[in-house]
């Protein structure tokens, strides 16, 4: 895992540009914000990782196959490029690891009972609720 987070910092393009937002006269004379760009082919992750990342990331991947993400919030390079790192690291962490498979409900006769009655109760009441006909008055 901190195999693939390293190579995807290793492989990261930064490229930074003039953020708008707070930080007085400085705001226009220097290029704070960052664009952090990562091809995710050249990863060389498992296809099952892939989809999890895809899912994750949004339209911020391209159809290129590369993330994109930017940072902006701060006023100076090095913590934009700091927030930029901790988000592309986040979002492989969660895709590299699988989701836990859900287990199999094990219901006796009497649980299965009640689920049954309980849900005859609710259609009833939701029933109850229609239109009401001249001839039920």
């Amino acid at each position: 895992m901190g195999r693939v987070v390293d190579l995807a910092l290793e492989l990261a393009q930064e490229k930074f540009f003039i953020a708008g937002g707070p930080g007085g006269q400085n705001v226009n004379k220097v290029a704070t914000a960052v664009q952090l760009r990562v091809d995710v082919f050249a990863l060389g992750i498992a296809p099952e990782t892939y989809h999890r990342l895809v899912a994750i990331a949004g339209s911020k991947l391209t159809k290129d196959g590369e993330i994109v993400l930017t940072a902006r919030e701060y006023r100076t390079q090095e913590q934009n490029r700091e927030a930029a790192r901790a988000r592309l690291t986040a979002m492989l962490e969660e895709a590299l690891n699988p989701p836990k498979a859900r287990g199999k409900v094990k219901l006796n006769r009497v649980g299965k009972v009640q689920r049954l009655k309980a849900k005859k109760v609710r259609g009833e009441v939701k029933a109850g609720r229609g239109k009401v006909d001249r001839k039920d008055w």
